[in-house]
């Protein structure tokens, strides 16, 4: 699905994601398709800050999307965050993709208190 979706291929990348301390949910259709996923960890005191539940990938099928598919992938990612006793849950996504912006903070999320640096390295 990612590959369809992003125009990337990245295989090793989604080895890691199924690691040991790694949360990786699916949602299916009632015909047993797939209608999404999300992908996350717990990390802590990276730079000072406490344990955090970290968003790093969700997808929608377009199709399904506006159907409560992504939220509720969200919210079983944020109870097993929960669960383990984390009281914050972060995500980093592009200030230019207003499609997961809107759907992040549609999930309650707002700006954290973290910037993010860049350096161009070419």
């Amino acid at each position: 699905m990612d590959s369809r979706l992003t125009g990337t291929s990245k295989p090793q990348y989604w080895q890691e994601m199924l690691g040991p301390d790694r949360q990786f949910l699916v949602a299916e259709t009632d015909k047993g398709a797939l209608a999404g996923f999300i992908a996350g960890e717990i990390r802590a005191w990276e730079f000072g800050q406490p344990a955090a539940g970290w968003v790093f990938a969700i997808q929608i099928e377009p199709r399904l999307r506006l159907r409560g598919v992504g939220t509720q992938l969200f919210e079983a990612l944020v109870a097993r965050f929960r669960a383990k006793g984390v009281a914050r849950v972060r995500t980093l996504v592009d200030r230019k993709d207003h499609l997961i912006l809107s759907f992040f903070r549609a999930q309650g999320m707002v700006a954290g208190p973290s910037l993010q640096l860049d350096k161009d390295l070419s």
